[in-house]
């Protein structure tokens, strides 16, 4: 009997999507709360920030536990996008803001599939592969794809919070093959971060796929064809 075979997928960036840029989203509610910056500014400094944070994971911490730490991360990295983009910048209820910000990107209205997702992942179930998210999000990811209706796509769903580190550890691979129950040598990571996702994967033995190399996702069904032909 043949072996499955699987795909592993990053979640944002690969297979769904803000439908409003972070640094338009920030701006837009930093406004309200009677601060003025420009997106383009936030954008960066958020993209800056990013970077330089520790991955979002609590080892030896409780699953139920995770979500107000996962929230603290966030608050962080809020407070410190808003003072690289203007060191001045001050709220007069910083809180208030972060709850209201915090609130919005936890809406799945407020995130949207990439095009081709869904008839991507319903052709691979057709053609019985198994398929997984692998991410570095935190634990409001599932909310998000239950909203979106992605969830019962997957057979499995492995947060970083969920094995106590981040991708590209190969540690959060192996626990999605293990659920899986499928073996490296018939698994590709699809996803769009050179180092998180391609190299990780292929230093735990899986083949990868860079999403940013397609037009569409569409093209990746010829791809994962390929791999094993």
């Amino acid at each position: 009997m043949e072996l499955r075979r699987a795909a592993l997928f990053d979640a944002a960036g690969t297979l769904i999507e803000l439908r409003e840029p972070v640094g338009e989203t920030y701006a837009r509610i930093a406004r309200e709360h009677g601060v003025t910056i420009a997106p383009n500014e936030l954008e960066a400094a958020f993209r800056i920030t990013f970077k330089k944070v520790p991955a979002m994971v609590f080892p030896g911490v409780s699953i139920e536990e995770i979500p107000p730490l996962e929230k603290t991360w966030w608050s962080k990295v809020v407070t410190k996008t808003f003072l690289t983009a203007d060191s001045a910048v001050r709220f007069a209820d910083f809180d208030a803001f972060f709850e209201q910000l915090y609130g919005e990107m936890s809406r799945p209205e407020a995130w949207r599939e990439i095009p081709g997702a869904r008839n991507l992942l319903l052709k691979l179930r057709s053609l019985r592969w198994a398929t997984a998210i692998v991410s570095n999000f935190d634990r409001r990811l599932l909310g998000l794809l239950q909203g979106l209706e992605l969830a019962e796509l997957f057979d499995a769903v492995v947060l970083c919070s969920d094995v106590g580190v981040a991708k590209p550890d190969a540690a959060i691979f192996q626990r999605a093959l293990e659920r899986l129950d499928v073996p490296a040598s018939r698994a590709v990571v699809v996803g769009d971060d050179e180092v998180l996702d391609i190299e990780g994967a292929r230093a735990a033995g899986l083949r990868a796929i860079d999403v940013r190399s397609l037009a569409k996702l569409d093209e990746l069904l010829d791809q994962l064809a390929a791999l094993w032909d």
